[in-house]
């Protein structure tokens, strides 16, 4: 028979038999079709229609590999579980000590909840074998009985013949939800980690444990093993948030200028340290990378926060230069224009204008205090006192008195007169 002809056979009888009239259909098959017939309804997981077609192989010819697999398809179909157990209880009597048995009963036994029968199934099999696929087994019976460090030790007997993954992760989750040895778990974790090629699992499961033992430091060095292994922007994005947890911005620093993935990042966190001159080498690259003008604007903040001599002429030309080249190339955020309208006041190169550049700032954002205070030391620059004051007291009122900047323009704007 060609392959199409039993694939065909197949569809036919999946799409229209029922499974009653199925059973009553395959009375009149050859067994050698309905050998073909099992193996393909397995490939396909009609485990329903293979259990029928096993059954019917073990009833005609009594051969013991066409009940262990009618007791396969019950499990995969998690139907036929208690007729399953009782023919393979009865080939058991007159077969004893079959290890094929002990391994199919077990899970028949708990897919019922059956655990009392399952975990003495295990007891069996355990007196029988020592094979790391049969402690394996048997441990499932004791973690459904709540014998947990049974089930733990059998399972660390498999995973010191084999070390799988996923034996590990079995482990530790039994360790850390129910024997109390979560730091020990870690341990695995990370020996296993350090000595295989391992799944994303392994770093998942050592995050959960990590965060339960709130270890910041062993959850940020996972996601640096993530991101080596990955390069997923997401775990670059965590590793940033736990340095930044931790306060360690130089840290956060110093992992961005060896991996060099991310330098708009690094960018922000020079600045927030101050280190204004290596931003300076940055910010050049960043422009030419997507020649964005908010990168000119940078550079004029740059320029000013960098000079040791905040009144140097060429300086504040140089700063001012920036700022209209950026809002010349269509860059009109607000942050910048309040940095520019503001050096156009203090340095009083430009009032009036650097009021007019102020208030385009608060169009986007009229309730910012920050540019209020500006535009009100616009106004003490103009000498137009009652609306120095009326603004400068309402940024008062609001923010109070704890930036520097702030009590030097209120005690100034109060003696203008």
């Amino acid at each position: 028979m060609s392959w199409n002809r039993i694939a065909l056979t197949l569809l036919i009888a999946f799409s229209f038999a029922t499974v009653t009239g199925y059973a009553k259909e395959i009375m009149k098959i050859s067994e050698d079709e309905l050998i073909i017939r099992g193996l393909l309804y397995d490939e396909y997981k009609a485990y329903e229609n293979s259990y029928q077609v096993y059954k019917k192989l073990y009833n005609n010819t009594g051969a013991e590999i066409y009940l262990f697999k009618e007791a396969s398809s019950a499990l995969m179909s998690r139907n036929h579980i208690a007729e399953s157990i009782s023919r393979l209880k009865i080939w058991d009597k007159k077969n004893p000590n079959r290890l094929e048995v002990r391994r199919l009963l077990i899970p028949l036994y708990l897919t019922i909840r059956q655990v009392k029968n399952a975990t003495k199934e295990a007891e069996y099999l355990l007196e029988q074998s020592k094979e790391p696929m049969d402690l394996d087994l048997a441990s499932n019976s004791f973690l459904y009985a709540g014998k947990f460090k049974r089930a733990l030790e059998l399972l660390t007997r498999v995973y010191e013949t084999v070390p799988r993954e996923e034996v590990l992760l079995r482990m530790t989750d039994i360790m850390d939800e129910f024997t109390g040895e979560r730091k020990k778990a870690i341990q695995l974790l990370e020996a296993h980690r350090r000595m295989n090629i391992v799944s994303n699992d392994v770093y998942f499961k050592l995050l959960i444990l990590y965060q339960k033992e709130k270890n910041i430091d062993g959850v940020l060095e996972t996601y640096k093993a993530l991101y080596m292994q990955d390069d997923d922007e997401q775990y670059l994005t965590k590793i940033i948030d736990a340095y930044v947890y931790k306060r360690d911005i130089d840290g956060a620093i110093a992992f961005l200028e060896t991996n060099q993935d991310r330098d708009d990042i690094l960018y922000e966190l020079y600045k927030t340290k101050g280190y204004f001159s290596k931003a300076l080498l940055l910010v050049d690259k960043l422009y030419n990378e997507d020649k964005n003008s908010k990168w000119i604007a940078e550079k004029g903040v740059l320029l000013f926060e960098n000079s040791e001599d905040k009144n140097d002429k060429k300086m504040i030309e140089d700063v001012i230069s920036h700022f209209e080249k950026a809002i010349e190339l269509g860059n009109d955020d607000s942050i910048y224009l309040n940095y520019y309208g503001y050096t156009l006041i203090d340095k009083e190169v430009n009032v009036k204008k650097g009021i007019n550049v102020i208030e385009n700032a608060l169009i986007q954002q009229p309730d910012n205090m920050y540019y209020l205070d500006s535009l009100a030391w616009g106004y003490y620059k103009e000498r137009n006192c009652t609306k120095a004051y009326k603004l400068m007291k309402r940024v008062v009122d609001e923010e109070g008195l704890e930036e520097e900047e702030i009590i030097e323009h209120w005690n100034a704007i109060k003696q203008c007169k």
